[in-house]
């Protein structure tokens, strides 16, 4: 065999390494997107679960927000918070690594609720779902490495 073809052969092979190494790398991003989405949902959900609920209107005012912190308040009530979950996680869908999701509740008295005005909830929504993110966080990882989609939860 000439240099010329064994050159051109280890050149091809390095071609295909490099499409292989290419692939793993996207692989990889998508993983950990996939690994943002159900931390940012298993989150969103725990802190609706958790909610006290009375007429629903606390519970369907959790908001996401990718990039930019969510503002005003909204009309929805929603006593599961089902509702909630779901149009989160059709938003979620956009989040990827290196993004700030937020999660929050701007009614006027969220700030009471999380400090033990309800008796449904007297250690609050946020401090007991941050005391699980370790959980959360492994189950979405989990998830992604049985190649769980972009939705879902850890709750």
């Amino acid at each position: 065999m000439s240099t010329v073809k064994r050159t051109d052969a280890k050149v091809r092979k390095g071609a295909s390494f490099s499409r292989q190494v290419e692939a793993f790398v996207g692989m990889a991003k998508e993983r950990a997107n996939v690994v943002v989405r159900k931390t940012a949902l298993g989150l969103l959900a725990n802190v609706v679960e958790a909610s006290p609920v009375d007429t629903g209107r606390f519970r369907g005012n959790w908001q996401v927000g990718i990039g930019a912190r969510p503002s005003g308040t909204t009309e929805d009530s929603d006593k599961d918070g089902s509702g909630v979950v779901t149009a989160a996680a059709s938003q979620l869908e956009a989040a990827t690594l290196g993004n700030t999701v937020y999660v929050t509740n701007n009614l006027p008295y969220a700030r009471r609720l999380e400090f033990g005005h309800s008796a449904q909830a007297p250690r609050g929504m946020v401090r007991i779902t941050v005391a699980r993110l370790r959980e959360i966080l492994e189950g979405a990882v989990e998830d992604a490495k049985q190649g769980g989609g972009g939705g879902g939860g850890g709750t």
